[in-house]
């Protein structure tokens, strides 16, 4: 199938054409702004299926929101009439279609001349009344304010927020291209009009603090709740925008003649991970908890682990090793230490279930 992209370099395209790609059975038409129109009409009678995606959306002159949104979209359905084909074609149009403003009347005129086109002749046509869309590769301080706010923290430089109460309506890029795509793949007859799921909310001074919590995450090592929902996205589209040399930054090491300790990571409310190092003939711990559990994992090296009840004297031992990776548990109530039984360095990674309070470390000391 030959599918025509137009705005094919811009955010949504860049995304669209790239999962496309991916998927194979494809052949990309792209259109961009570096191609006259003439070229468009043969771009359309060669497609089986059409997403317009480009648009204008900052114009030096209001009359530019016409020229590149509404009468654009003419062009493009004069030439699906002119194949004499049924073409079925995807828009991105936008929310402010239900408003006055140049923009909003611009997209509304390019809505209706798609729904002239389905009326007259029965092409198949898809529109999308898109809220502020977000996600890499979006083009910062141009028409989105979670790309802006993204670019600028993430590099240090100022932002500038006028009323932080402002509530935004945002869609994931994801979300749009798995749309588009199941679009495609069933090109549904009965539906003109097809919204995205899910829609978040939020406010400009919530969307920021979040922005922030993000970048402060690498001095204080908590990391936000990114695993679902809006933060797993807006979390996502703020790493994006990181300069490459960015991508990487230092963690400070204890060290003792023992060996090394390292905090990587820190949670709000599921604990922290951390990993350190024990020189041959080492012992490390030799304390218990009252509530604190801990998981270890020898990662390299040999380990033997020693467990006392401090109430029963009962005493358990485990011996473990790098090459067969084994969780091993601490349970409240039994003082334990490990012990490097083998002849190199003996690295393990460490897992707390709370994050270390020096105010009130819940470690006792108790010898195994």
């Amino acid at each position: 199938m030959k599918v025509l992209v137009t705005g094919a370099n811009g955010f949504i395209g860049k995304n669209l054409v790239v999962t496309l790609n991916k998927m194979g059975g494809h052949e990309v038409l792209p259109f961009t702004r570096e191609l006259d129109h003439g070229q468009l009409s043969h771009l359309v009678a060669e497609a089986d299926f059409i997403f317009h995606l480009a648009g204008i959306n900052r114009p030096d002159e209001e009359s530019e929101f016409f020229i590149g949104n509404s009468e654009l979209t003419a062009e493009i359905c004069s030439a699906i009439v002119a194949s004499g084909r049924n073409i079925p074609i995807v828009i991105t149009s936008s929310i402010q279609a239900e408003r006055t403003n140049a923009y909003g009347r611009s997209k509304l005129q390019a809505e209706m001349h798609l729904m002239n086109l389905y009326m007259e002749t029965g092409n198949q046509v898809y529109i999308y009344r898109l809220p502020n869309v977000f996600g890499k590769w979006c083009r910062p301080n141009y028409n989105s304010a979670v790309a802006t706010f993204c670019h600028n923290i993430s590099h240090g430089l100022p932002i500038q927020v006028n009323d932080p109460s402002t509530e935004l309506s945002l869609v994931h890029i994801g979300a749009v291209i798995s749309s588009f795509i199941d679009l495609l793949i069933n090109q549904p007859t009965d539906k003109l009009y097809v919204s995205v799921d899910p829609i978040y909310t939020a406010t400009l001074g919530e969307l920021v603090e979040q922005l922030y919590k993000f970048k402060n995450s690498r001095e204080t090592l908590v990391t936000e709740a990114v695993g679902d929902g809006f933060t797993r996205v807006l979390y996502a589209t703020y790493i994006s925008y990181i300069s490459p040399n960015d991508f990487n930054y230092p963690l400070n090491k204890h060290e003792d003649p023992r060996g090394s300790f390292v905090e990587m990571l820190k949670t709000r409310d599921s604990g922290q991970f951390s990993f350190f190092t024990a020189h041959p003939g080492v012992t490390r711990g030799g304390h218990y908890h009252h509530v604190k559990t801990e998981k270890f994992l020898v990662i390299k090296g040999k380990a033997r682990f020693g467990f006392r009840h401090i109430v029963t004297d009962e005493f358990v031992e485990i011996n473990t090793c790098g090459d067969q990776p084994e969780i091993v548990e601490t349970v409240p109530g039994w003082s334990h230490d490990i012990t490097n039984i083998g002849d190199d360095e003996m690295v393990v990674m460490l897992w707390a279930n709370e994050n270390f309070d020096r105010q009130r470390p819940d470690t006792v000391t108790y010898k195994v």
